[in-house]
């Protein structure tokens, strides 16, 4: 079902990304690509440098600004043993954009911690000549310069087929795509058949992310770090990808949930520094400050500033001091890894599978978490679980799925791998969101409703978005998705 030669999207996906790389100069990346890297962090993340030596420890990429001026908003960067600082980050193809783009004189560009480039090619050249005293004045007045060209964590022309900016741009009400008309034309058959394609496509993306981590750190460090980024929803993956690359330093010694509580709560920042004396009638936040106050300084060089952490807009059930609660629970069980190779080897229905996965997820009643959002909330007068049914889908369709069936291909089992993909296929939807509202709106007629029974064609559809809707504008300016949707119903029908 998923080899990619027999995937007419895929294939046509792939020579639309290859040909687009060979357009650019000297065989370097686009920019766009750049960019996708560096949001997406596919890098050797424990071995950057800057140019002039300098470690770099990426606590948080940034956000992608739409506005003009640095590619990246809100960045949490450490250099060398100097204090983490929050700014922005420019992305160029070469360190001398830098001045040839007028960013030195531009002051919206006067924040920028790091100027992210592909290639080094020296260093830029001066202005009044070559003195090596003017080249070290100048390095000095703008920021830091990292190269990516041998940091990457795969092939410029893997990365290249799925890494794109995950949002899509903001289309004006009363305007369609131009690719509503062609899929009008298919009927609910081909549809589906276009959208399964794509999410295909969407899988296999994830599952070569796991198989790119895996082949750094190992199978189950990376799937912990895919379950700590699921738990931080779409704002807070990066931190949470910071404490799941300490994972073994943290649980080294723990003895229990609690204390597992106390060191991922004191090395993520969220704990206050000193015990407010407000904190006296809340025992529960005592004894974890305690607790950490004692092993604060064995972990003092891991510890995220807090400003790496978003809070705006989030709902209480999903804010980081109870997801790190439900992160601490898991490690602590001890037995969830193998549970879940359990479960993928196991022969359920597939209506069974998604309440089985669940129960290896769930985890006891917590003594605080159950009642509190955060530390600093009233408590709830009905205990709340710590997990829900969408994030349990989330996991499944994100982490789990597309962990346990690149392994599975690792190891040749094709026989699992297609009962993998069964489940997938067979998962329920998502909870909807605005992304897959408006795409449905923007790209499909009123009355296709019934095609959203099902977590897989969502999956396809959020990837047709990411494609290509992000990669045009609201009047669909060199889309070439209607081509896809053409070329597809020709081999197809």
């Amino acid at each position: 079902m998923f080899p990619a030669s027999e995937n007419f999207y895929v294939v046509w996906r792939a020579r639309l990304n290859a040909a687009s790389l060979l357009r650019d100069e000297n065989d370097r990346p686009p920019e766009r690509l750049l960019q996708a890297v560096w949001l997406h962090q596919r890098l050797r993340r424990d071995q950057l440098k800057t140019m002039d030596g300098k470690t770099v420890r990426i606590f948080h990429p940034g956000f992608a600004s739409a506005e003009g001026g640095p590619d990246f908003r809100g960045a949490v960067i450490q250099f060398g043993d100097d204090a983490p600082r929050s700014g922005d980050v420019e992305v160029d193809l070469l360190p001398g954009n830098w001045r040839a783009h007028g960013h030195d004189h531009n002051p919206n560009f006067q924040n920028v911690l790091l100027h992210v480039v592909w290639e080094k090619l020296g260093v830029p050249p001066l202005r009044g000549g070559a003195d090596p005293d003017r080249l070290k004045a100048e390095l000095q007045t703008r920021p830091p310069i990292l190269p990516l060209c041998d940091a990457l964590d795969a092939p410029v022309a893997e990365l290249a087929l799925w890494l794109e900016d995950e949002t899509p741009g903001s289309f004006p009400d009363n305007l369609r795509g131009q690719c509503c008309v062609p899929l009008q034309e298919l009927d609910e058959t081909q549809l589906t058949g276009l959208l399964r394609e794509a999410a295909e496509a969407r899988f296999q993306a994830k599952a070569a992310h796991f198989r790119a981590r895996a082949q750094v750190a190992g199978w189950e460090q990376s799937l912990w770090e895919g379950l700590f980024r699921a738990l931080g929803y779409k704002h807070n993956s990066w931190p949470m990808q910071h404490l799941a690359e300490t994972r073994s330093r943290l649980a080294c010694g723990a003895d229990s949930a609690f204390e597992l509580q106390a060191r991922l709560f004191g090395v993520s920042g969220l704990l206050p520094p000193e015990l407010p004396p407000a904190a006296g009638g809340n025992k529960y936040l005592r004894r974890i400050w305690d607790c950490w106050w004692r092993e604060r300084d064995e972990f003092s060089d891991c510890i995220l500033p807090r400003a790496a952490w978003k809070f705006h807009g989030l709902r209480p059930a999903n804010h980081p001091q109870r997801r790190l609660a439900l992160a601490a629970r898991w490690l602590a069980d001890g037995d969830l890894v193998q549970r879940l190779e359990r479960w993928c080897a196991e022969e359920l229905p597939d209506k069974a599978a998604p309440g089985a996965l669940r129960k290896i997820f769930e985890v006891e009643r917590d003594e605080f978490w159950s009642w509190h959002w955060t530390f600093r909330s009233a408590r709830m007068r009905k205990p709340q679980p710590l997990l829900g049914d969408a994030r349990v889908t989330d996991l499944a369709l994100n982490v789990v799925l597309p962990w346990l069936w690149t392994r599975a291909g690792e190891g040749r089992n094709r026989k699992l791998q297609r009962a993998l993909e069964r489940r997938y296929f067979a998962w329920p939807p998502a909870q909807d969101n605005a992304v897959l509202r408006l795409a449905r709106w923007r790209l499909l007629e009123p009355g296709r409703n019934r095609l959203w029974q099902n977590a897989a064609i969502q999956q396809g559809l959020m990837q047709i978005t990411q494609d290509f809707c992000a990669r045009s504008n609201a009047v669909c300016a060199d889309c070439r998705f209607p081509e896809l949707v053409g070329g597809w119903e020709r081999q197809r029908g």
